[in-house]
């Protein structure tokens, strides 16, 4: 058992098998929610269950944050994780949030002596469950390498991007390119159908030809069946396409996404997957 001690903070979608992944790993694991309940699969698993952040910084020498949006990171470390936090400890943000953001936090948490990764990553529920994420961090280098025997329980793959904030902008880049990938299925697919080609065939024709890749397999029985039970909440994407926007985005297809999905979340397809753009394209 590795004797690195880990708080964790977050249980969503994503927060939970991660944090499993670790406790199977063999790390101690100690876990905080809001709501209570949502910690319960962890106790389950071997982790402990504390209700405050203090005690979390009693029982962890990292702690790891999982969270929405810059909003609820925020509130994370308002609610008590600076105020509690001891010296020589270490922060590690998974979340996607903007790289100004990260540098607000890191700062206020170097200010005591803590150190402070931006490591969010790529993959949804079932990459997470397995173990095999991308994760890209940004920060020192000495801490990231320090981190590595986490990341690897986490992820099948980690990247050093650069100083804080650079691994909240490769995640942006990230999906940016996964919205592309996802909105130009969901047109392709409905340009097919206006043109009297079923969605099945349609894409079993992509899943032969060279745009072939685990993403279109993936959302293949989404855009055949007009189903669409969230992997990835549409209105994430639209979140991350907005943050990519004030971080500078600009060039015409961007904006054009950006848009696309602003509006498909606001038309009431937010909890949706993403790939249920296909019914924003489609105009239903």
């Amino acid at each position: 058992m590795t004797t690195t001690r880990i708080g964790w903070i977050g249980l969503g979608n994503m927060g939970v098998p991660m944090a499993k992944n670790l406790v199977k790993a063999g790390f101690a694991v100690t876990v905080y929610n809001r709501t209570a309940a949502k910690a319960e699969p962890l106790r389950e698993a071997g982790a402990s269950v504390v209700g405050n952040v203090a005690e979390l910084w009693g029982n962890a020498d990292v702690v790891i944050t999982m969270v929405s949006d810059d909003n609820a990171l925020k509130q994370v470390h308002d609610g008590g994780l600076e105020a509690t936090a001891p010296a020589g400890k270490l922060v590690i943000d998974m979340s996607t949030v903007s790289p100004a953001t990260t540098r607000e936090l890191a700062a206020r948490l170097a200010a005591k002596g803590i150190e402070y990764l931006d490591a969010p990553v790529s993959g949804s529920v079932k990459p997470a469950e397995l173990g095999q994420l991308v994760v890209m961090a940004g920060g020192k280098r000495s801490v990231y390498e320090s981190a590595l025997p986490i990341f690897e329980k986490l992820g099948k793959v980690s990247f050093y991007m650069g100083p804080q904030g650079a691994g909240n902008a490769a995640k942006l880049a990230i999906n940016l390119y996964l919205a592309f990938n996802m909105q130009g299925m969901a047109e392709s697919v409905n340009f097919a159908k206006e043109n009297g080609i079923q969605p099945a065939d349609m894409m079993a024709a992509i899943n032969e030809s060279a745009l072939s890749n685990a993403f279109t397999k993936l959302k293949t029985p989404n855009l055949v069946n007009d189903q669409h039970p969230a992997a990835f909440a549409l209105r994430l994407m639209a979140k991350d396409l907005r943050l990519a926007k004030e971080q500078g985005l600009h060039t015409p297809g961007g904006l054009v996404l950006e848009d696309s999905y602003r509006r498909a979340a606001a038309e009431g397809l937010g909890d949706e997957d993403l790939s249920a753009i296909l019914r924003y394209v489609a105009g239903k």
